[in-house]
Order: structure tokens, then sequence, then C-alpha cells
């Protein structure tokens, strides 16, 4: 005779539903949810995160590694988002939870480093759009680091939230999707733009001290030494006149002035390194800048490895420029034979200067990209794949025609 059981429990797994149970939960969605806000934030700009990874790979004398950066930044947003969508799913929840605690290992060593070093300014860790210090960076992987380590100790108590395959599809889609969306930002450029080169902003005004703001605060300091004694001590440039210590000599100098920072200001303007020469050094930044006019800026970072999609919109455009009046030039990363070369490959006559190659890359994401400005005012940016068709010019009112 078959026995039945009339357990209560039967065909019921015994689940824990205490409170430990539902701050592992809570825990779960809050590092998923975070996962994937920071994934989604640096898949909008894949190379800022790379122009970061060459930073501190310049900084450890691994610059050989700099070519793979986009390669490695791209496999680490994917990674971002994906596991942020597993663990909102409970997909492959050991393997996932496992993986994030060495990610999150990691990430807090980088985040160290850049605090103790003092070599990292920023991590970039939410991107150009939430720009955070090092130290805010490494704060945020400490606490990071602690609920992945509850999460990792918690992950037999994680179950999958559907059945089936709708997991799998799921975890597809945000797989796939990931994939596309830098795909899509790579080939043309990102979708908002939170760097202070973005449409609409004056870059001459980005150039200057913020308004109101405070220069920082230096102090000369002088290291006397008294010959009779043997006593030191330290005095700044203004005591040592009004003190008429320089009098007595008994105190003498030792060693050289030290000038060091004793207030921090906020003067230090958004646009830092924006100048534009000809090769032979003579600066035409403030003449470009302030032109009255519509200019187009063509930005060509690396010469050799441009793109040269779409140049016949290009040439269109240089052709009808030059018959109403509006500037076109070139601004390079890249020697005068270099970008000369690429010019008469691609049949494009206009004006080059010289421009810092961390500027141009951080003006124009694509290699190259084209600019409109006017009286130092962004107008318009656009990738290579995008270049505009023709413009009208009416007056002083220009019209873009895509």
């Amino acid at each position: 005779m078959t026995q039945i059981n009339t357990s209560a429990t039967a065909g019921r797994p015994a689940t824990n539903r205490g409170a430990g149970f539902y701050l592992l939960q809570f825990i779960r969605v809050f590092v998923g949810v975070l996962f994937i806000f920071s994934g989604l934030i640096k898949a909008n700009d894949p190379s800022g995160l790379a122009y970061k990874m060459e930073e501190f790979f310049e900084v450890w004398h691994m610059t050989f590694m700099s070519s793979y950066a986009l390669v490695f930044s791209i496999v680490m947003i994917v990674f971002e988002i994906i596991a942020g969508v597993a663990l909102l799913l409970g997909f492959a929840f050991r393997l996932f939870s496992f993986l994030l605690l060495l990610l999150m290992i990691f990430f807090t060593f980088l985040t160290a480093y850049a605090v103790f070093s003092g070599k990292i300014k920023e991590c970039g860790c939410f991107g150009d759009c939430i720009p955070l210090t090092a130290m805010q960076s490494f704060t945020k992987d400490i606490i990071l680091l602690v609920l992945v380590v509850i999460l990792f100790a918690g992950r037999k108590h994680i179950r999958p939230l559907f059945r089936g395959t709708v997991n799998t599809i799921l975890f597809s889609l945000s797989l796939i999707g990931s994939v596309l969306i830098q795909w899509v930002v790579l080939e043309h450029l990102p979708f908002v733009d939170c760097l202070p080169y973005k449409v609409g902003n004056n870059i001459w005004e980005k150039m200057q001290p913020p308004p109101g703001s405070t220069p920082d605060v230096y102090q000369t300091n002088y290291v006397l030494k008294n010959a009779v004694s043997g006593e030191t001590k330290k005095i700044s440039d203004k005591d040592y006149i009004s003190s008429g210590i320089w009098k007595d000599t008994t105190w003498q100098l030792n060693g050289e002035p030290v000038t060091e920072l004793i207030k921090k200001g906020n003067a230090t303007p958004a646009i830092q390194d924006f100048k534009v020469s000809d090769y032979a050094g003579e600066d035409y930044t403030e003449s470009l800048l302030k032109e009255p006019g519509y200019n187009f800026v063509f930005f060509l970072k690396d010469a050799d490895n441009a793109s040269s999609r779409n140049t016949e919109r290009l040439r269109a455009l240089i052709e009808k420029a030059n018959k109403n009046n509006v500037g076109f030039f070139v601004l390079s990363a890249n020697t005068q034979e270099q970008t000369e070369r690429y010019l008469q490959k691609n049949k494009l006559v206009a004006d080059h200067f010289v421009i810092d190659a961390t500027v141009c890359k951080t003006a124009m994401r694509t290699n190259p990209g084209l600019m409109l400005i006017k009286a130092g005012t962004v107008l318009g940016k656009w990738s290579y794949n995008d270049y505009p068709k023709d413009f009208d010019l009416s007056g002083d009112k220009l019209k873009i025609k895509k």
C-alpha cells in the first residue's frame, strides 16, 4: 500500500522566510540594479572608459596594453550589465555571485591604488556623466564589496525568478542589447554628451574659471638654521620680511624655498588644454573661438587609422563653405606629414592646424568627426557616419541638411 505524506510542508522547499532572507533579496535587487545602471552609463560612452584604462596602463608602464583598451572596455561594460541582470533574475546565481566577487576585489584594488598613489584623480566608475573622485569611488567599492560578499555567502538561498527558458531568453536579450548599444555609440556618438564640448556649450567660456570661483592659495616657506644653536625652523616668506629675522645674521637660509598649496580653490576651468596652433607653433585658439561667423571643425585624432567613410560629403561641405564664407578647419593630433597624407588620400582641401591628442578625443569621440561652431559655441557634432549632406545659409542663420 502506498503511504501518503500528510505533512503540511510536503512538496514545498523548506525555505527560511525570516528577516535575513528578505534582507538578502533586497541586497540582490539593489546590487543588480546598481550594476545595470553603472553599465548603461558607461555603455553611453565606451571610449571614455577605454581612455581611462589607457591612463592606468600608462601609470603602470603597460602601454603595450593600450591598443586593447577599447576591447576591455566593451567586455567590462557588457559584463556589468549582464551580471546585474543575472542577479535580478537569479540566473546562474552561484556562478555570477563568484564572478562579481572577483570583479569587486579587482575594482576595489584599482580605486585603492588611485586613492593612495594619488596618480589617478577619477576612476570612471560611472563614466563622465556622474564623475566621482578617487575617494568616492573607493568608498563605493568598499560598500559594494561587502554587499557582494553577503550575496556570495547566501548564494544557495537565491532561486531563479522565472522557470524554464524565460530566464535564459531575458538574459540573452540583455547580452545582445548591451553589445548593440555600444556598437551604435561607437559608430555614431554618445546618446548623451556629458563632456564640456557638448552641443550648446561655449568652448571659450568653458576655458575660463567658473564665475565666483576662488583660485588655489600657495605659500612659500623658508627653512632657517641658527648658526649658533643649530636650531632650524620654517617661516613663510611674508613673516620672513615682516618679522625682521632676515636682519639677524645668526639665522641663515637652509636649502631652497618651498612653495606649498595651503588652500585648494575651485577655479579650475572645465576645459584646460584646448589650444589650436599651426605647425610653426603660432597660436590661433582665440581667433578661431571668437570668430563671429560659422565654422566647421574637423577633428582628426589618428590619421593613419581614421575612417574614410562619407568623405564625399565632406568635399561637398568644403566646396559650399568656401562659396558662402563659412570656415572649414582641420584640427589634427598628428604630424603635418600624416595629416596631409590623409587629406590628399581623401581629396580634402582645407586649412589644417595642430591640437593635443587628449583634447581631440575628448572633443570628438569618433575618429574622425565634425563639429559646427559659431563664436565658440558648439552647434552640432557628427561622427564619420553622419556628416551633413548639405547646409543652407540664409542671412546669419545656417541650417543643416541631414
